[in-house]
This record gives structure tokens, C-alpha cells and sequence, in this order.
């Protein structure tokens, strides 16, 4: 059976420390779905176009990633994808205790179980949030996403 883990978030935009999970993971899993979560009631920087092509650029050479939509619950999408694994990044304690209740809950309500792994020290500061408050200001990102996002 292939171990396919799925990648969710809204990837507004995708961070090197995005990246650095994601490369670290590889090992571990045949696929790797990166699902972009929709979510009407939020509103993006990026279009759902722009931050899947973010995406699929960062990563055009690596086959073991798809980058796929969806909307709902992330564990009911696992189901759909047969998928076994969610993979989340932490930062730091404050992203385990976000984390661990929605882990408990996705394993109890359909067996998906979640792999953490810890951001490399040197990205553990960045976020999708503090990354959009550089770009709106005009500030240099360019050490915090991939260079398609600055294009």
C-alpha cells in the first residue's frame, strides 16, 4: 500500500518554511498531496490560481507531489484521496497546541493519523501571515518564499 499523506493549508502565499517541511517529508511517503483549503469566508492575497501555481512551480521536478483543491474537512478529504497521513509543520509549543486537538479528532473520527515535523530553526519564524505583511508593505520577502511568489 503506498503511504500518501496530505499537506493541507491555505498556502497564502507558500513559505520557504512551507518548503522545508515539505522536502524533509519527502522521504517518508510515496505521494504527498499539498491540499489548498478553500475557505469562502476568508479573504486571500493570493487567488486560488496564483498560490496553486505557487505551488506546483516550487516543486515542478519532484513527481512525489501533487497539488490538489478542496473544501470541507481536511480528514474527510484524506478519505477521498486514501490517503493514511496529514502532515503539519510546527513552529513552535503554540502550533502543538493549536494542533493536537484537531490530530485527535481527525484520528478518532477516521483513523488519519498526523506527522508533525519541526520547522528547521532557520525558518521557524516565518509565516503565510508575517509574509503577507512584508509584501503589503513593500518589504523584501525574498528570504521568506520561493521566488515564483515574488514574480
Amino acid at each position: 500500500m503506498k503511504k500518501i499523506a496530505v499537506f493541507p493549508g491555505s498556502f497564502d502565499p507558500i513559505t520557504i518554511g512551507h518548503i522545508d517541511v515539505l522536502k524533509r517529508a519527502l522521504p517518508l511517503f510515496d505521494e504527498i498531496i499539498v491540499a489548498i483549503g478553500v475557505n469562502a469566508d476568508k479573504k486571500y492575497m493570493f487567488s486560488l490560481e496564483d498560490r496553486k501555481r505557487f505551488i506546483e512551480a516550487s516543486f515542478a521536478n519532484d513527481n512525489k507531489i501533487q497539488v490538489k483543491t478542496y473544501k470541507g474537512l481536511t480528514a474527510k478529504f484524506c478519505l477521498k484521496e486514501k490517503a493514511q497521513f496529514i502532515l503539519r509543520g510546527l513552529r513552535n509549543t503554540s502550533d502543538f497546541n493549536y494542533e493536537q486537538p484537531i490530530a485527535q479528532t481527525n484520528a478518532l473520527m477516521t483513523g488519519v493519523e498526523s506527522i508533525f515535523i519541526m520547522c528547521s530553526p532557520e525558518v521557524s519564524n516565518i509565516s503565510s501571515s508575517i509574509v503577507r505583511d512584508v509584501l503589503r508593505n513593500e518589504g523584501d520577502a525574498s528570504k521568506l518564499v520561493p521566488e515564483v511568489v515574488l514574480k
